[in-house]
């Protein structure tokens, strides 16, 4: 008797645990960068955050590239604010789940892109 009770205490327990799973549904956040390689600095880095909601922002980066060169300043910062916004989002439950890296170089003129893409997911209540 008591195997029994326990067996079906055990099921009821795991019958509950994947309720609670397929109720809920999983959201989404994609963080993309786009750094520019355009020559001299004149062309424009951007980060775009598309929320769970849809809504989007955007950030400012520098761009790699500055008059002289190669701008090492400029990367230190562009890694900065990346990570400053990923762990915002992990700190609130988000985890990374693909990141994506491309890049574009159209001719041999020089300039071109680097683009990444970051996509976080979390679990929330179905609606």
């Amino acid at each position: 008797m008591k195997k029994s009770l326990l067996i079906l205490l055990i099921g009821a327990v795991l019958w509950q645990a994947d309720v609670k799973a397929q109720s809920q549904e999983t959201k989404y956040v994609q963080i993309t960068t786009v750094e520019s390689v355009v020559a001299a600095g004149i062309g424009r880095s951007r980060m775009i955050v598309t929320k769970e909601d849809g809504s989007q922002e955007e950030k400012d980066l520098e761009n790699l590239f500055s008059i002289s060169g190669i701008n090492f300043k400029n990367i230190k910062s562009n890694e900065t604010i990346i990570l400053q916004t990923l762990k915002s989002f992990t700190d609130n439950g988000w985890k990374l789940f693909s990141t994506t890296p491309l890049t574009l170089s159209p001719g041999n003129n020089g300039n071109g892109i680097f683009m990444t893409r970051y996509l976080l997911v979390r679990d929330g209540d179905k609606k």
